[in-house]
């Protein structure tokens, strides 16, 4: 069975690099953040409802790199962060994200740290918000009682955790 590793996190963090050097090292498929594809497609600022559209996109792609991923599937960007936008940007959430992050499992969870330095980027809106991301992800991972390592340090050590909590995942499924 194909194990499914998602990598969470606040903006600016280093989700995607990880995600690409954990696809290229494990030579499999990884999926990337719908949402910036969508948001680039708008011409205009995005609303509560583009967020459910962002939400089916996302696990579209998901479902479609599951089929053509090796043993494992690495996810940058999951349905919790979809819940923790709109809550904060829009103080409510629709309901297909909700059920959509109870349905779909995860076998690990990576999240990443804040202490990389903020790079901008015209997708990102908060760089003083950081540390209050970070725990509000941290605790619905708790919340919900979801395996999670944290991933700190500088990108060649972040590398090396992750790969290190990968390899773990891998062999206790032995």
């Amino acid at each position: 069975m194909k194990k499914k590793i998602a990598i969470v996190g606040p903006e600016s963090t280093g989700k995607s690099t990880l995600s690409t050097k954990l696809a290229a090292y494990y030579d499999t498929e990884w999926v990337h953040e719908y949402a910036r594809e969508y948001l680039n497609s708008i011409n205009r600022s995005y609303n509560y409802d583009d967020l459910k559209f962002i939400a089916q996109g996302q696990l579209q792609e998901e479902d479609r790199k599951l089929e053509d991923a090796t043993n494992l599937l690495i996810c940058d960007t999951t349905m919790l962060t979809l819940k923790i936008w709109s809550e904060f940007a829009f103080k409510k959430c629709d309901e297909f994200i909700l059920s959509n992050l109870d349905k779909r499992k995860y076998d690990l969870h990576l999240l990443c740290n804040i202490d990389l330095p903020w790079v901008p980027d015209p997708q990102r809106e908060h760089p003083d918000k950081r540390k209050y991301f970070f725990d509000w992800y941290e605790s619905e991972l708790k919340k919900r009682k979801i395996k999670y390592v944290i991933i700190e340090g500088k990108v060649s050590e972040r590398f090396d955790k992750a790969v290190k909590a990968v390899d773990k995942l891998l062999a206790d499924e032995k």
